[in-house]
């Protein structure tokens, strides 16, 4: 995993109104800590550390650098805006070149099931012992033509040298089942409405045509 280059400030201001002036600067207030070090609280450049997570996802590697001195760190938490997405604040934790860290690997899949196959991904992300310089961006798992029936876990997924997956062998990863009918969705969807108690109206046609049909049977022979 390359490495983003961050030219970071110390931060003085802290405080609500103080991180909505560091946004309007097109900044990011963050934290920095790890290894026995008091925290430190800095300011990020907003366009180049949003680029920096962009290209590097969950567990982008960054060049921290602060008044001339450097660390490298990983995004421990970050939070973001509900609507609009923008960086709100970043919690940062300094790793060394060659240290072990725990991080979540998403699951990719590639290729294309068998006929009739439904491919439902069980457990993604992934907890992975990795080099904090050697990152996975993601666990690739071909589906390439699988039938319905396949299951793919732990033990069965290829991590690069270095790198370990830290669950059961046979928790499922992904499973293939097989893909429902319309009428059978329809069906299972009626059974769960009946269970809960759910009755839909009839239709104002079908209404309408059952009233004209008593009207008639009540109607005397002859009239």
């Amino acid at each position: 995993m390359s490495e983003s280059n961050i030219q970071a400030e110390p931060r003085t201001e802290f405080g609500k109104g103080a991180a909505r002036r560091i946004r309007r600067a097109d900044k990011v207030p963050a934290v920095l800590y790890g290894h026995g070090a008091d925290p430190v609280h800095i300011t990020l450049p907003g366009h180049d550390t949003m680029l920096a997570l962009k290209h590097g996802g969950v567990n982008a590697l960054l060049n921290i650098t602060i008044e001339g001195k450097t660390q490298l760190a990983l995004p421990k938490q970050v939070q973001r805006d509900a609507i609009k997405g923008f960086l709100e604040h970043l919690d940062l934790i300094i790793v060394t070149k060659g240290e072990k860290v725990h991080v979540e690997i998403p699951v990719h899949l590639v290729g294309e099931p068998g006929p009739d196959a439904l491919v439902v991904t069980e457990h993604s992300p992934v907890t992975v012992e990795a080099e904090a310089t050697h990152i996975p961006e993601f666990i690739e798992v071909s589906i390439e033509g699988a039938e319905v029936g396949t299951q793919i876990f732990a033990k069965d997924l290829e991590l690069p040298k270095g790198s370990t997956v830290l669950l059961d062998d046979d928790t499922l990863i992904v499973n293939i089942t097989h893909a429902p009918t319309a009428e059978e969705v329809e069906a299972e969807l009626e059974t769960a409405e009946a269970e809960v108690g759910i009755e839909h109206e009839e239709p104002v046609e079908v209404e309408a045509a059952e009233a004209a049909e008593g009207e008639a049977e009540e109607k005397p022979e002859g009239e």
